[in-house]
C-alpha cells in the first residue's frame, strides 16, 4: 500500500490519488483504484479472487485464477476446451471432453456404432470411379474378437475396412470398405476375408437379413450437379427398364427387394424418374439410394460370402455407370437386356450372368452361395 505523509493513498497501477471516499481493491498487497480494477482486472469465477486480466486462465466464458485453474480444471487433449475436473474423461493418461472421449473410444473399438463414418481414404489411382462396399454378415455374433480377426486380415498396412453394428442383423456385423477402384477391389484380400468369416460361422446369402450395398462417388458421374443428375436419371431409367432381370441378378425375393431396395417406378423419361425419386418417401431403402450428398448407393444385392458374386455385383454397377455416362436416353430406352449383356467383357460378371441364366441358356457349374 502506498500513501503520502498526509495519509493519501496512491494507486499502485496508475499512480492516481485515491480519495478518502473512493473505493479501491487490494491485489497481492497492492492498492488499486476502482478505475484500474474495472479496466485491468477480472474476478475468478470459482473463488471470487480479483486478478489481473493478463493473469486470467480460462476460455473466454470462464475466468479463473492460477490456483483454481491448476487445482480444479484441465483441458481436452484433443480440442483444448476448458473442463472442470469433475467433467473430464480420462483415457490412456489424457483428459478429454465428452465428445472427443467418445470419438477416441470409438476409434479404438473393433465394432463401431452404426452412425460411425470416418474420413474416407481412397485406394487405387487407375480410375476416377470409386466403390465403397457395405457387406452384412450374420449368425456368428456381434463379437469383437471376430471383428479383430477380420480387421487384421484387411488392415495389415493401411485401414481398408472398418466394422459396424447394424440393428437389422440378428447376430452379426457389417464390413465397410473405404472407397476403392474396381481394380483395387479385385486385388484386395476379399477371398481371405470371406473364407475367415465362413470359418467363424457367418453367412450372408444364406440369411434373411443381409444385403450387399455399393456406393459410387457422384463426382465420377460429371463435373456439375446437372451433369451428375443426367447420368443418375439414365441409371434410374436402366434399372426400371430391366427390373425383372436385375431382380433375378440380385438373388433377393420380391418381398425382400420391396422392403430393403424398392423401385421408384417407371416414368416416360429419365428426368421424370429422377424427379419422382427425389420426391419419393423411400428414404435410403431404395434400389438406388440418392440421400447421400457424395455418393449414390446401389442397394439391389443380397449379401454374399462368395468372391465371384461380389465381383460380379461391382462389375455390374461399373458397367451400368459406363452405359449411363456414354449412351443417350433414347439409346438406353431402346437397349434390350441381351444387347446389354452381349457387350460385357468382365469375366466374373459373365460367369455370374450364366449362373443366373441371364446371359445364355447353356448349363454352367454353380458354386454354392454363402
Amino acid at each position: 500500500m502506498e500513501e503520502n505523509k498526509n495519509n493519501a493513498l496512491y494507486c499502485s497501477h496508475c499512480g492516481a490519488i485515491i480519495g478518502e471516499d473512493e473505493d479501491f481493491e487490494t491485489i497481492n498487497g497492492q492498492v488499486i483504484c476502482s478505475d484500474c480494477v474495472e479496466r485491468y482486472t477480472s474476478t475468478c469465477d470459482r473463488c471470487g479472487t480479483i486478478i489481473w486480466t493478463d493473469d486470467v486462465y480460462g476460455d473466454g466464458f470462464t475466468d479463473l485464477c492460477a490456483s483454481c485453474y491448476h487445482n480444479h480444471y484441465t483441458r481436452c487433449s484433443c480440442c483444448d476446451v476448458l473442463l472442470h475436473e469433475d467433467d473430464a474423461y480420462h483415457l490412456d493418461g489424457y483428459d478429454y471432453c465428452s465428445e472427443c472421449y467418445h470419438d477416441e473410444v470409438d476409434k479404438k473399438r473393433s465394432i463401431h456404432d452404426y452412425s460411425y463414418k470416418p474420413e474416407p481414404i481412397f485406394y487405387g489411382g487407375d480410375s476416377t470411379r470409386y466403390f465403397g462396399v457395405e457387406l452384412e454378415i450374420d449368425g456368428a455374433g456381434k463379437d469383437c474378437d471376430n471383428a479383430d480377426e477380420l480387421l487384421a486380415i484387411a488392415n495389415k498396412e493401411h485401414e481398408h475396412i472398418y466394422v459396424k453394428g447394424d440393428g437389422s442383423l440378428d447376430d452379426g456385423l457389417e464390413i465397410v470398405t473405404h472407397p476403392m477402384t474396381l481394380s483395387y477391389h479385385k486385388d484386395f484380400c476379399w477371398q481371405e476375408i470371406m473364407s475367415k468369416a465362413i470359418s467363424m460361422g457367418y453367412r450372408s446369402h444364406q440369411t434373411s437379413t443381409c444385403g450387399l450395398h455399393v456406393h459410387v462417388n457422384r463426382s465420377c458421374l460429371g463435373d456439375t450437379q446437372d451433369e451428375q443428375d443426367l447420368v443418375i436419371g439414365h441409371i434410374l431409367l436402366f434399372i426400371e427398364q430391366h427390373w425383372p432381370e436385375l431382380l433375378k441378378f440380385s438373388r433377393r425375393s420380391e418381398y425382400s427387394m420391396a422392403r430393403w431396395a424398392s423401385r421408384y417406378g417407371y416414368e416416360n423419361s429419365a428426368k421424370a424418374i429422377l424427379d419422382k425419386a427425389k420426391k419419393a418417401g423411400n428414404g435410403r431403402y431404395a434400389a438406388l439410394n440418392l440421400m447421400n450428398w457424395a455418393t449414390i448407393e446401389f442397394r439391389l444385392f443380397r449379401g454374399t460370402l462368395k468372391y465371384t458374386s461380389l465381383m460380379a455385383a461391382l462389375e455390374l454397377v461399373d458397367y451400368i455407370c459406363v452405359i449411363a455416362m456414354n449412351y443417350s436416353e433414347e439409346e438406353i430406352s431402346n437397349m434390350s437386356w441381351s444387347e446389354f449383356v452381349s457387350s460385357i467383357e468382365a469375366p466374373e460378371l459373365i460367369t455370374y450372368l450364366k449362373e443366373r441364366r441371364l446371359y445364355v441358356n447353356d448349363e454352367t457349374n454353380t458354386e454354392e452361395e454363402m
